[in-house]
C-alpha cells in the first residue's frame, strides 16, 4: 500500500474497498499498480490517499519469485539464486526499507551477473579462492571494494588445476636401454653431495 501514485506503473483506477487504521481512521483504496525499482517488480500495490507510510506484504515479494528471510534486527529480500536485493532494518515490530539508501547503493549492480573477465579477475586477486566463497564474501560485505555480483566460472582455472594435480612416479623399466659399452645411460641418480642427508646419504 502506498499514497505516492508516482511510484506505481500500470496503474488501474478502481475502488477496492476501505481500510481501517489503529486510530479508527478509514481510508479508501482507489486503485492498484505495480512498483518497479531497479530490476525488482512488486505487483498489485494498493493506492490509498492519506497513508503515512508505504506498506508491503511478504506475499507480494513471494508472488514476484523472491525470497524473504527475517533476522532479529533485519530482513532480507533475495532472488532465487540467494543474492540480496533489499534490506529492511527492524524498528519495533516493523521492518523498514529506505528507498533513498537503495538508490545510492546501485541496486542494479546487485542483480547483475559478473562478466567472465571480472569473475576471473577477483578469483586471481583473492589468491585463486573458489567461487562459492567469493560469492559469500560479496553477499555479506566481508571484503572491502568487492562488488556485489554473482561470480561464476565457465571453465577450470589452469593454475588451480595444475596446483591441485598430484605428481605420479615414473614406472621403472624392466629392460635397460643400454646394451653396449659407451651407450648413453639415463638415470635419476644425483651426487655425491657436499652435505650428507639426515640419514647420512650423499647420493
Amino acid at each position: 500500500m502506498t499514497r505516492n501514485l508516482k511510484l506505481l506503473i500500470n496503474f488501474v483506477w478502481k475502488f477496492m474497498g476501505t481500510v481501517r487504521f489503529e486510530n479508527d481512521h478509514v481510508a479508501a483504496i482507489l486503485g492498484f499498480g505495480d512498483l518497479q525499482w531497479g530490476n525488482i517488480l512488486i505487483i498489485r500495490i494498493y493506492f490509498i490517499e492519506g497513508l503515512g507510510h508505504n506498506l508491503f506484504l511478504v506475499g507480494q515479494f513471494c508472488d514476484s519469485d523472491l525470497e524473504v528471510a527475517f533476522r532479529r534486527n533485519a530482513c532480507f529480500v533475495r532472488n532465487l539464486r540467494g543474492v540480496d536485493l533489499l534490506k529492511a532494518d527492524r524498528l519495533t515490530n516493523l521492518y523498514t526499507i529506505n528507498f533513498h539508501d537503495m538508490a545510492t547503493a546501485s541496486l542494479i549492480c546487485l542483480l547483475a551477473r559478473a562478466s567472465s573477465t571480472k569473475s576471473w579477475l577477483w578469483h586471481q586477486r583473492l589468491s585463486h579462492l573458489n567461487f562459492d566463497t567469493i560469492n559469500d564474501l560479496a553477499k555479506n560485505d566481508l571484503v572491502s571494494s568487492l562488488p556485489k555480483f554473482k561470480y561464476h566460472k565457465k571453465h577450470l582455472c589452469p593454475s588451480c588445476e595444475q596446483g591441485k594435480s598430484k605428481p605420479t612416479s615414473h614406472p621403472p623399466k624392466p629392460i635397460p636401454n643400454s646394451r653396449q659399452r659407451l651407450h648413453l645411460l639415463h638415470m635419476d641418480l644425483c651426487g655425491p653431495m657436499r652435505i650428507a642427508s639426515i640419514n647420512g646419504k650423499r647420493y
